[in-house]
């Protein structure tokens, strides 16, 4: 068992470079639509009333997954709020940040052609789909878990690590340079097989016998579940969540561009049939 200082997992605790990191994310987002854009964009809106509430959804779950008390519970207490926190990481927050991002902003980022190469390079669907799935497997890697909850740079340099692969992987979905977008088909193939991998430490976490994960083997227990428990639910919230969030676009995508083009043609249809008649 692990001995903790302070056994009350609700204690507030004050992240100062979790506030410092989203003051300048949103600080950055303001000048660049505000000083910059007008600058840059001379026809046109330098940014769309989507963007900009994808923006402060992504600024939100940037802040809700960083801050207390999601994060000192992940860290110190449960291995579910852990996975939570790196669904948010992995899912949500990085696919918001991209709608977010204008293509004058993104082409600004990566103006000169050597980090240009190097962001096409990465975004192709086969080595961002890769990079991401190897983060998730390596991230789950018990010594790995147990080590970095305790080593902070390590700590965050993994969280870093997830948010940068997860930017990568939704790219070729909701990238700002839709030129580099899959089509219709490849992103309905290529979601579909991003989540089939987490699968794997999903099951393993739902089915092992014993503590996977020794750090989360304490005496404290928050709402009263056991480490096997706890360690149950993760791996159901790794499964379900991940999956029923890449399934759900999976289905806005096909019903959007098939689905909608069917009844667009039987509208047409019929109309061609109408016209004849007459």
């Amino acid at each position: 068992m692990f001995a903790l200082v302070n056994p009350d997992p609700w204690r507030f605790q004050l992240h100062v470079e979790v506030w410092i990191l989203v003051i300048a994310v949103v600080a950055s987002y303001i000048y660049a639509i505000r000083v910059i854009g007008p600058r840059v964009v001379t026809d046109g809106k330098v940014i769309t009333r989507k963007q900009l509430w994808a923006f402060v959804g992504g600024a939100f779950l940037l802040w809700l997954a960083s801050d207390w008390p999601v994060h000192d519970i992940s860290e110190e207490y449960l291995y579910s709020m852990h996975m939570f926190q790196h669904m948010l990481y992995s899912y949500f927050m990085p696919a918001l940040m991209l709608i977010a991002t204008p293509k004058w902003l993104y082409d600004l980022i990566f103006a000169s052609e050597r980090s240009r190469r190097a962001i096409n390079f990465l975004t192709k669907p086969v080595i961002a789909g890769l990079l991401f799935n190897c983060v998730i497997m390596i991230t789950h890697i018990p010594q790995m878990v147990n080590r970095s909850v305790s080593n902070g740079p390590l700590h965050y340099s993994l969280h870093i690590l997830v948010v940068v692969s997860a930017l990568l992987m939704w790219s070729p979905v909701c990238g700002p340079d839709r030129s580099r977008h899959l089509g219709y088909g490849g992103k309905l193939i290529y979601l579909f097989l991003m989540s089939v991998i987490p699968t794997v430490p999903a099951a393993w976490l739902t089915f092992a016998e014993g503590t996977v994960y020794k750090h989360y083997d304490i005496a404290v227990r928050v709402w009263g579940l056991s480490a096997t428990t706890d360690q149950q639910l993760a791996g159901a919230i790794m499964k379900l969540g991940g999956s029923i969030f890449l399934w759900t676009v999976i289905v806005v995508i096909f019903f959007r561009r098939f689905i909608g083009n069917f009844f667009i043609e039987a509208s047409y249809a019929a109309k061609e049939k109408t016209s004849s008649s007459r």
